[in-house]
């Protein structure tokens, strides 16, 4: 392989931003490579500065070029400009570390974080000179993979990535690196590319479309059916049972631009089982992992002295549910002592080194850890009620009254905070207009405890469009259109009036459509992403470029009903685009805990009560996953093995029990 960038270099003075394209990293690898090893492109199909701290992408670009049969560079896609350069000079896409062509690596990867950049996978396909179409490719041709959450409904994606590997990569990409290789070194006689992709089907948790039959009847899908009797007909997660076996990203990279997210991050725990039944995340990968807490601090102490970062991003789905949270962030502003003193918002005295808490439970984030963190730099706390009213967080199963949003409120404000970030989703089922002006009113109301401790006090509210996704409760929910969410909107913007202690920022309803579209389509859906992506349609996620108009135009020409794919709801017995795939939780669950949402029932965290029968950790041969080993509430008890310390620990059975009923005054999680 050759580096392209003599021929790179004299492009860069042309485009905004050139660092994006030219590596350099404190943590950045450069393999020698070899034609005996497999070799990876992993790649993020969005800017660098979006892309680059991806954990994910790390993780795997750390671990495959540890392996001796492996090799793994980077690369991103290039924004607009340099695309335009790139074409026009006949360059392809190619890799920030070594600047070899994207098209001399036998595997290129994708990490698929949000629906709205699938005409950029498309993109950067083409740009690195391979088919878009996977069933144009020859033996020649690198394998076109993609991973993340968004594969857990591969369907739309299907006729153009030859593999999607489903839930934790870290096990997997091994074994797609030894079938790879082993192809490879025998010079490929072994079979065809077909036989090869038929190989990698039986690896647990890889799906390839292409072994794969799809029948429609009309507009509804009948059905997803393997082609061969050795391919399975359910395609199960992946899932890594211990975290402590994977202490990855050892060395985080540390960019040589500005970044978003620009602190070292550091994993606590996977999984989540509050139960939010708008939460995609918090479905699929159950069960719940903590990393061990002297794992943890010591990824922190050598990521702080390696890297030179001042602040930490403990990062989980809900931080603040970490087994001793508040210890581990004292420990952690305890490393950077006290020679810098204070500044700016910083308390005088306090270390140097600050924690950043990404995912905030309300009803967690108590007076201590407010405390904890307050020691350090100060910046904007962001809490999620998720819902305006207790009616429809009950809905929802966001378990969180009034009461537990003002304690955090007050003990983040009384700890010398003055800025908070609300964020909040409309179009939830059955929200009904109350629902959503009782957003403003929260607001105001957190707002307002706040000027009981500064007149600085200020509170934004972050609206957000609510899209069904795929192995939720809400599966069978038809979204909102976006005339219905710009109106729900309105009334926020309207019950806020003149409010000068709030402010108010939202999702454009127009985006929201489109991630309808890409998020809950069939394999028919692809053309629609082709034909937008032709259009010149790339970068949909950011507002400066996105166009409702060509995706109903896209939808249009295709013959595909765009209302149906999205505000239409689902029935009990209807084929799913995703029912092939398995996130581990069995459908009969799904469906009931919509039902129990319709009645206006809550369920509480199954660490803390019954299991639930969710499906999640019966696939490991066990009942309920706990994390403590006395049973609340009393009543029988069984045992389990608890994942994240391999220890067999009591659990308790018993029926399902619900926190509430819709219009109850109290409860919560």
């Amino acid at each position: 392989m050759t580096t392209l960038w003599p021929r790179l270099e004299p492009l860069l003075p042309r485009v905004s931003k050139p660092a994006r394209y030219i590596g350099c990293e404190d943590g950045m690898q450069r393999p020698s490579g070899g034609p005996h090893l497999t070799s990876w492109l992993l790649t993020y199909p969005d800017t660098y500065e979006v892309g680059l701290p991806n954990q994910g992408l790390q993780i795997l670009y750390e671990l495959l070029n540890e392996r001796s049969d492996s090799w793994a560079e980077r690369s991103y896609a290039p924004w607009i400009d340099l695309e335009a350069e790139l074409r026009a000079a006949g360059l392809p896409l190619f890799s920030v570390d070594t600047h070899r062509a994207a098209g001399e690596f036998d595997i290129i990867a994708f990490n698929l974080s949000a629906e709205l950049v699938y005409t950029n996978v498309l993109n950067c396909i083409d740009l690195a000179g391979v088919e878009v179409r996977s069933a144009h490719r020859s033996d020649a041709d690198p394998l076109i993979g993609a991973g993340g959450h968004c594969a857990f409904n591969p369907e739309p994606l299907a006729d153009f990535v030859d593999f999607f590997v489903i839930g934790d990569g870290e096990e997997v990409v091994g074994e797609i690196t030894e079938i790879v290789g082993g192809w490879k070194r025998s010079g490929k006689r072994t079979g065809t590319r077909e036989g090869l992709l038929r190989e990698l089907s039986k690896i647990e948790g890889v799906y390839v479309p292409a072994m794969y039959d799809v029948a429609y009847d009309g507009p509804a899908l009948v059905g997803v059916t393997p082609k061969h009797s050795d391919v399975p007909p359910m395609v199960g997660k992946r899932t890594v049972a211990d975290l402590a076996e994977w202490p990855y990203p050892k060395r985080q990279l540390v960019p040589v631009t500005e970044v978003v997210h620009d602190r070292l991050s550091v994993e606590v725990f996977r999984g989540c089982t509050r139960g939010c039944r708008f939460c995609q995340a918090g479905m699929i990968t159950r069960p719940v992992r903590e990393r061990p807490a002297t794992q943890v601090r010591e990824m922190i102490s050598r990521g702080l002295e390696r890297s030179g970062y001042d602040e930490v991003s403990l990062m989980s789905l809900s931080t603040a549910d970490y087994s001793g949270i508040g210890d581990l962030v004292r420990d952690t502003i305890a490393l950077g002592g006290d020679a810098m003193g204070g500044c700016g918002d910083t308390p005088s005295g306090a270390g140097r080194v600050s924690v950043s808490l990404p995912s905030l439970r309300v009803d967690a984030f108590t007076v201590d850890v407010a405390a904890q963190v307050s020691k350090a730099r100060r910046t904007g706390l962001t809490f999620a009620p998720e819902a305006g009213s207790w009616r429809l967080r009950q809905i929802i199963n966001k378990l969180i009254t009034e009461e537990d949003l003002y304690a955090a409120v007050r003990s983040a404000y009384s700890q010398g905070w003055h800025r908070m970030k609300l964020y909040f989703l409309t179009g939830l089922p059955s929200e009904m207009d109350p629902d959503t002006q009782a957003i403003a009113e929260l607001a105001d109301a957190c707002a307002r405890i706040g000027q009981e401790y500064t007149k600085r006090a200020s509170v934004t509210v972050s609206l957000g469009g609510f899209v069904p996704k795929p192995h939720t409760p809400f599966q069978w929910f038809g979204q909102n259109s976006a005339e219905e969410l710009t109106r729900k909107v309105r009334l926020v913007r309207s019950a806020l009036g003149r409010n000068r202690r709030v402010q108010l920022k939202w999702h454009d309803p127009a985006a929201t459509t489109a991630e309808g579209i890409t998020s809950r389509g069939d394999r028919r859906v692809g053309r629609a992403i082709e034909y937008v992506w032709r259009k010149g349609g790339t970068f949909q996620e950011w507002s400066e470029r996105f166009d409702l108009d060509m995706w109903a135009e896209a939808m249009a020409a295709c013959g595909l009903d765009l209302d149906w794919y999205v505000h239409r709801h689902r029935s009990a017995d209807e084929v799913l685009p995703w029912d092939h795939i398995g996130a581990g939780l069995h459908r009969d669950f799904l469906w009931q805990d919509w039902q129990d949402a319709l009645a206006g029932y809550g369920v509480e965290d199954c660490r803390w009560t019954p299991c639930y029968d969710c499906g999640a950790c019966t696939e490991y041969g066990i009942e309920h996953m706990v994390a403590s080993s006395v049973a609340p509430n009393g009543g029988s008890q069984g045992t389990g093995q608890d994942l994240a310390t391999g220890h067999v620990v009591p659990v308790e059975l018993r029926p399902r029990v619900f926190a509430g009923a819709a219009g109850s005054a109290g409860g919560g999680a």
